[in-house]
């Protein structure tokens, strides 16, 4: 009889571990990406904040306060600094690749399955999501098979292939295959509506046509101006489509069917861009927005807390962003008084061009840094700083010698881009890049399985962990 007990003791601990299993796999998986976000992009963002509040410290995200925390290298296959690509490929597959590829090995031809293709094998639904265009690197990793990320067209047609049944981005950013000579190839937006792809354009066409899709691409607004992205938080206007609403909708579309589980990838891709133009202002918002995204997955979570995984990390640094240049002291509540973009900031002060021509007065030109930036009003510039912006305004307006400053993303008036370096001196942030670095990005993970993600590891960790907590092969 005691090997009776010690059979029913053994039956019971195999009952009990098997519902443990059971209660720590994740069913719902949400894995945030913040394209350029490193360690500095966040806690500038919470310092930020805090000053906003009045005090030295921090007011804390909520993706900061998950319970598991961590950093991560990110270095490719081929180079110390990665890009987007090869970031995007080690993050969604596990894979380190060459700078430019996706979802294939080194040697540009091996294709590399992403987690969001383990978790259709498994019967999940699935949702790929960004800010930017659908087809860049980021949203690409985890669907393409491409030697270089460029190839717009073919990874449209990639997209179709993977299948999933959500897509979400700013539009297609070469939807008929302009690049190929002599090319008649058909438009993406015909062969995705032959896929059984419903098209939506913005949140309320979202609304309107989710019911009766099988499968379904939100694209923003067709009054959007720009395709190439969803507008920047701080430059938002009313009907702009946001990743708050990218997020619901994912969530509302792989909802369906909970039964089957689902995962949703989101990016928000626009930090990398506004840490491209070393513009803190704008790098800050887009940080707190994508908090607020990562909200609307929280909620989600707390409904189904035994079975949602939340992971929050990033592609790579942008900018080499520092937090403090000299004194030991950092200013960033001047930031608040900076009301737009250096993109639209640019847009401005090449319209003040157009509709003055040579008249243009240094008057003029400081009335419009005055209503933008808040120098001279809010914040007081020193004799240096108000030279280097009247040196600029003599070159571009008065001697006509403007050279446009090109950063990966953008093309800046001079003068838009002399403001932003006072900025960011104002505020004491230092850059040493207008490109990537290899500095550590974090790793944040709430829920289901998430003390997987504790201690510090390399990217191509991170799809792995969490394809052993949610079941998949």
């Amino acid at each position: 009889s005691i090997n009776m007990k010690k059979l029913s003791f053994i039956t019971v601990f195999v009952f009990l571990s098997i519902l443990f299993v059971q209660a720590q796999q994740a069913k719902y998986v949400f894995y945030f990406i913040g394209d350029g976000m490193g360690v500095n992009q966040v806690l500038g963002t919470e310092m930020y904040r805090g000053e906003l509040e009045g005090k030295i410290g921090v007011t804390p995200l909520l993706f900061t306060q998950f319970p598991y925390a961590t950093i991560a290298t990110t270095f490719s296959a081929t180079n110390g600094v990665t890009d987007s690509a090869a970031a995007g490929t080690a993050l969604a597959t596990g894979n380190k690749t060459k700078n430019g590829a996706l979802g294939v090995k080194k040697d540009l031809e091996t294709k590399v399955n992403s987690i969001a293709s383990w978790a259709k094998e498994k019967g999940c639904r699935v949702g790929i999501s960004t800010s930017v265009s659908v087809d860049h690197a980021t949203p690409a990793a985890f669907y393409a098979h491409q030697g270089q990320r460029s190839s717009y067209y073919n990874v449209g047609l990639d997209l179709i292939d993977a299948n999933f049944d959500f897509y979400a981005g700013s539009d297609f950013l070469d939807p008929t295959n302009k690049k190929a000579a002599g090319s008649n190839s058909e438009s993406l937006y015909t062969l995705v509506d032959k896929a059984g792809y419903t098209i939506a354009r913005g949140y309320k066409d979202y609304q309107k046509k989710a019911k009766k899709s099988d499968k379904l691409i939100l694209l923003q607004p067709a009054t959007a101006t720009d395709n190439s992205a969803i507008p920047y938080a701080i430059d938002r206007k009313k009907g702009d489509m946001t990743l708050t609403e990218i997020t619901r909708a994912g969530i509302n579309f792989l909802s369906k069917d909970l039964s089957k589980g689902f995962f949703l990838m989101v990016e928000g891709g626009k930090i990398d861009w506004a840490c491209h133009s070393n513009d803190p202002a704008t790098v800050f918002e887009e940080v707190i927005d994508m908090d607020n995204a990562i909200k609307v997955a929280y909620e989600f979570y707390k409904k189904h807390p035994k079975e949602t995984l939340i992971v929050v990390t990033a592609d790579h640094e942008t900018g080499g962003l520092g937090l403090g240049t000299g004194k030991y002291e950092l200013h960033l509540k001047a930031l608040k008084n900076q009301k737009q973009s250096q993109d639209l900031l640019s847009t401005a002060i090449t319209d003040l061009r157009k509709a003055k021509g040579h008249n243009v007065t240094w008057e003029d030109a400081k009335a419009l840094l005055v209503e933008k930036m808040g120098f001279w009003k809010e914040l007081p510039l020193t004799w240096e700083q108000e030279k280097m912006l009247r040196d600029e305004f003599e070159q571009s307006f008065v001697k006509n010698k403007v050279v446009f400053e090109e950063t990966l993303y953008s093309k800046t008036e001079p003068l838009a881009a002399t403001a932003r370096k006072v900025m960011s001196q104002i505020a004491m942030i230092g850059w040493t890049s207008g490109s990537h670095t290899a500095e550590y990005v974090p790793v944040y993970a709430v829920g289901a399985g998430s003390k997987e993600f504790a201690g510090k590891y390399d990217n191509t960790e991170i799809p792995k962990r969490i394809a052993k907590v949610a079941g998949y092969k």
